[in-house]
């Protein structure tokens, strides 16, 4: 990677995702990566800033829940 590069995880300007596990864990994706197994995409593609707010007014509880979870309400798993 040339020192122009920015990893796909740093760059402020790439589209990303809110993925979201059946524990109730979510995630910021790049939106240029395949969801990975395990995951699901409860928002997005949109712009970075967008995906984090989504996540701070979701994401109100760490602690995992038990081994299955569906989306909290509001949300849909796509």
């Amino acid at each position: 990677m040339s020192r122009s590069s920015t990893h796909p995880f740093e760059d402020e300007s790439a589209r990303s995702r809110v993925l979201l596990t059946a524990r109730g864990q979510y995630s910021l994706w790049p939106a240029r990566l395949a969801v990975p197994a395990g995951w699901d995409c409860v928002h997005g593609p949109d712009a970075r800033a967008a995906c984090v707010a989504h996540i701070d007014a979701h994401w109100t509880d760490l602690a995992p829940t038990g081994p299955a979870r569906t989306a909290p309400e509001g949300e849909t798993v796509s």
